[in-house]
């Protein structure tokens, strides 16, 4: 995730054309997307390593949920079923995280 996020944040948007829907997106929203998945990449991460906050973690994994959601109507929209499958992946873990994190909460 945190990868990604780095990659969407500072890469050069040319560099990013591999990600489909980065052609059809502004510069702007390619390099929000980046931010927000390096920030969800701390909260899953950083709340466990150093027990601060821990409630951050779930509410990540939901954010996370939330733009998996959004990736895959912008794939059905521009009928890439074939990337699909790892949004639904991404979410069943992140879902995963919500339960468990808001379960022990």
């Amino acid at each position: 995730m945190t990868l990604l996020g780095t990659m969407k944040t500072f890469l050069p948007i040319e560099k990013l054309s591999k990600f489909s829907w980065t052609t059809r997106s502004s510069k702007g929203f390619v390099r929000f997307v980046g931010i927000s998945e390096l920030l969800i990449g701390a909260g899953l991460i950083l709340p466990g390593l150093t027990g601060i906050l821990p409630i951050l973690t779930p509410l990540a994994a939901l954010f996370l949920c939330m733009i998996m959601v959004l990736a895959i109507a912008d794939h059905v929209k521009y009928k890439e079923n074939h990337e699909i499958g790892k949004n639904v992946i991404i979410i069943v873990l992140a879902a995963f995280v919500t339960v468990g994190g808001f379960a022990l909460h």
